[in-house]
C-alpha cells in the first residue's frame, strides 16, 4: 500500500520505455514519493524492464495506478502541474520546480490533491495534456539543449518536493570520531608556538613583534582544529625543538 504521507501524485503520460519508468520510480522513492500513475504506457504494463531499472523501488511499480487517458489519471486532483520545456502558446502560470513544489506543499497541507504530469520521452506532453493542467513547471535549463530525460525530470521535481517538506541540513562536517578543540586547548597551542618561535628569534625586528604575534593568533583562530589536530601540532613543535637541540 502507498504510504500515508501527504504528497503529490506523479503522473507519467504515455511513457515509452520501461527503463525510464523504472528510473522514475527509483527517483521518486529516493525522495519518499510513492504515488505513481501511468497513462497508456507504450509497451504495455507490467514491464519487466521497468522492474529491473527500479533498483529496489519495485513496490512503486506494483502499486502504480494504470489509466487509459490523462483525464482519468488526474480526475481526483484539484490542482495539476504539467512539466514542459517548450513554449505552448497557452496562458498559464509558469513556476520553477522549487516554487511549484512549495505551492504543492501548501495545497496538500490544506487538504487538496495535487498531481504533477511528465510527458513521454520523445517530445513531452501534448498541448491537450497541458491544457488540463492548472500550471506549468519549467526547469531553467540550457535553452540550446532543453530536453530532460524522464527520470531526470522526476528526480529534480522529487528533490524540490523533499526540500519543501523535510528539514534539510545544508552544511555539516563528518567528525570521524573526533571532537573540536576547546578554546583553552587552542590558547595553549598558540602559546606553545609563540614561546618556541620567540626562542628561535622569529619575532624580528622587535618593533614588529607584537603585530606578528597578533597575526599568528589570528591565523590559529581561522583554523578550526580538532583535539587530535592540536595534539599533532604540539608534537610537531616538540619534535622540531628536540631535533634542533640534538643538532646543537
Amino acid at each position: 500500500m502507498p504510504s500515508d504521507t501527504p504528497q503529490p501524485a506523479f503522473v507519467l503520460v504515455r511513457p515509452q520505455m520501461g527503463e525510464n519508468i523504472g528510473a522514475a520510480a527509483r527517483a521518486m522513492w529516493n525522495f519518499g514519493l510513492d504515488r505513481m500513475r501511468l497513462v497508456a504506457p507504450r509497451d504495455g504494463w507490467p514491464n519487466p524492464k521497468a522492474v529491473a531499472m527500479s533498483s529496489g523501488a519495485g513496490r512503486l511499480l506494483d502499486e502504480a495506478g494504470l489509466f487509459d487517458d490523462v483525464a482519468g489519471a488526474v480526475g481526483d486532483c484539484s490542482f495539476v502541474f504539467a512539466t514542459t520545456a517548450r513554449q505552448r502558446g497557452l496562458t498559464k502560470p509558469v513556476f520553477s520546480p522549487e516554487r511549484a513544489m512549495a505551492l504543492a506543499a501548501e495545497k496538500i497541507a490544506a487538504g487538496e490533491k495535487v498531481a504533477v504530469m511528465f510527458g513521454p520521452e520523445r517530445a513531452g506532453l501534448e498541448n491537450e495534456d497541458v491544457a488540463r493542467a492548472n500550471a506549468i513547471i519549467s526547469v531553467p535549463v540550457n535553452p540550446e539543449f532543453a530536453s530532460l530525460n524522464l527520470g531526470q525530470c522526476v528526480l529534480l521535481t522529487g528533490y524540490e518536493w523533499r526540500r519543501q517538506v523535510s528539514e534539510i541540513t545544508h552544511e555539516t562536517v563528518e567528525m570521524a570520531r573526533a571532537d573540536w578543540a576547546s578554546g583553552i586547548e587552542m590558547e595553549k597551542l598558540a602559546g606553545h608556538y609563540e614561546d618556541r618561535l620567540a626562542q628561535a628569534g622569529f619575532f624580528f625586528p622587535p618593533e614588529k613583534a607584537e603585530s606578528m604575534k597578533i597575526n599568528l593568533r589570528n591565523l590559529w583562530s581561522r583554523m578550526r582544529l580538532t583535539r587530535a589536530d592540536v595534539q599533532m601540532l604540539h608534537g610537531v613543535m616538540r619534535q622540531m625543538v628536540r631535533w634542533k637541540e640534538r643538532g646543537d
